[in-house]
């Protein structure tokens, strides 16, 4: 036994609870144990979208944290699963994708999780498998004789998943046989990578427990399963969504300014917490910035901490710096002409906007304003400009009949409106 390794195991599983990442274990104690060695665990993640979203990250960046603690890190995409759809609790019914779509949203997430985890460490490398290279070999009646008489209708007919959906008006064969693929998963990865540990949300604790009994029985082996609580908002409403939808992981499906917005506008009862599940701070650190929060919390340096730091682990950090830039540009506290054109375009996307066509003449400030759906008249338009609180990428403007010229269009393209401190609006020149 590695007597480093001794020490990060426990260390692991307390840092865990005081970030609020552990549920469930089937054995504390023996899990503890088994982690004083490098251990094989995985997580998976099913292609229901092109991208996967933040939610998502809680379960990543903790398989990560394992890694960065000597165990060997397995993200499993499901190609099969994926397929299937997991009875996660709704009632509604779900489309089924094509094999084409699943298997091009399975590239595209298999490339993401590999940001996360460290292909190259040694001697605990990070491995990606797809559950499709066990499953689609298998035939209907291979399937049923060798790993479906292992499951008792019974216990699946109790598990969380399946009876609330039962409760709710019923559930398919299809979404019923979920279970026993992500079992299989559990099994195959046992044998293959002599996989003991699967982590997962709360929500997936019955079908882990029974991935653990399909290897007792089949292979007479044993492993752990270790669950992660889902993350909620101290408002009660659902983490990870906005009025515009999912905040993504692809940086074409959620700007990457978009993305830095999102954590830097997160609730200051929330911001503590999201440093704890996301964040690589040292308890120490996350503790100084809760301090400072608490003393200070207009300053918003965890909410910025939060923000710079998410935004650096998914997008990288030199696009970190820049959509900083332009969130602070776009205020008055820095120069919109330094930002380059992606920059802008991706920070001016998320903002009331209108549009000119290069070759008519351009409208005046307060036409343009009223145009963008900011104010709702030319004449509350005409008062935030009488009041002194009309800018032009972020210089005043005084005069009622003031109209941008085409240089003022930032690369070009892109003027930017802002009434008093916090609204602001974009005008493209089309």
């Amino acid at each position: 036994m590695n007597p480093a390794m001794a020490t990060l195991s426990s260390e692991l599983i307390a840092d865990l609870k005081w970030r609020g990442l552990f549920s469930q274990s089937t054995d504390e104690k023996a899990l503890v144990e088994a982690l004083k060695k490098p251990t094989t665990l995985y997580i998976g993640f099913d292609p229901t979208a092109p991208s996967l979203h933040v939610g998502n990250l809680v379960v990543l960046l903790a398989l990560r944290r394992f890694q960065l603690a000597g165990h060997i890190p397995i993200a499993l995409v499901g190609g099969a699963t994926g397929l299937i759809g997991d009875p996660s609790g709704k009632s509604e019914e779900r489309s089924l994708n094509t094999s084409d779509v699943v298997a091009a949203w399975v590239e595209r997430i298999r490339g993401q999780v590999s940001k996360y985890l460290d292909f190259q460490a040694k001697p605990n490398a990070a491995m990606v498998a797809n559950n499709l290279d066990w499953t689609s070999p298998l035939s209907a009646i291979e399937f049923l004789r060798d790993i479906g008489k292992h499951f008792s209708v019974n216990q699946m007919l109790a598990k969380d998943s399946v009876s609330s959906r039962l409760e709710a008006g019923g559930i398919s064969y299809t979404e019923f046989s979920y279970q026993v693929l992500q079992s299989y998963d559990f099994l195959e990865l046992y044998r293959r990578h002599n996989c003991t540990l699967q982590l997962g949300g709360s929500d997936q604790w019955g079908n882990i427990v029974a991935g653990l009994d399909l290897i007792r029985r089949v292979e007479s082996g044993s492993g752990h399963a270790l669950t992660i609580p889902l993350l909620a908002k101290a408002d009660g409403s659902k983490f990870g969504k906005t009025a515009g939808g999912a905040i993504w992981l692809d940086a074409e499906m959620t700007s990457p300014y978009a993305f830095f917005q999102y954590w830097l506008n997160t609730d200051d009862k929330d911001v503590i917490n999201f440093l704890k599940v996301f964040s690589f701070k040292s308890r120490a650190e996350i503790e100084a910035l809760e301090k400072t929060h608490n003393e200070n919390p207009g300053a918003r340096e965890a909410h910025r901490a939060l923000a710079r730091e998410l935004t650096s682990i998914v997008h990288s950090e030199d696009i970190c710096n820049r959509v900083e830039l332009a969130s602070r540009a776009l205020f008055g506290q820095g120069e919109l002409s330094e930002l380059d054109e992606a920059t802008l375009a991706s920070a001016l996307a998320e903002l009331p906007r209108t549009t000119v066509k290069s070759g008519d003449p351009i409208p005046t400030w307060v036409e343009l304003l009223a145009a963008t759906g900011v104010v709702d008249s030319k004449s509350a338009a005409r008062r935030i400009v009488k009041e002194g609180g009309a800018y032009l990428n972020n210089t005043k403007i005084s005069g009622e009949d003031f109209a941008p010229e085409k240089s003022d269009f930032l690369c070009g393209k892109y003027a930017v409106l802002r009434k008093g401190k916090r609204d602001l609006a974009a005008v493209e020149l089309i």
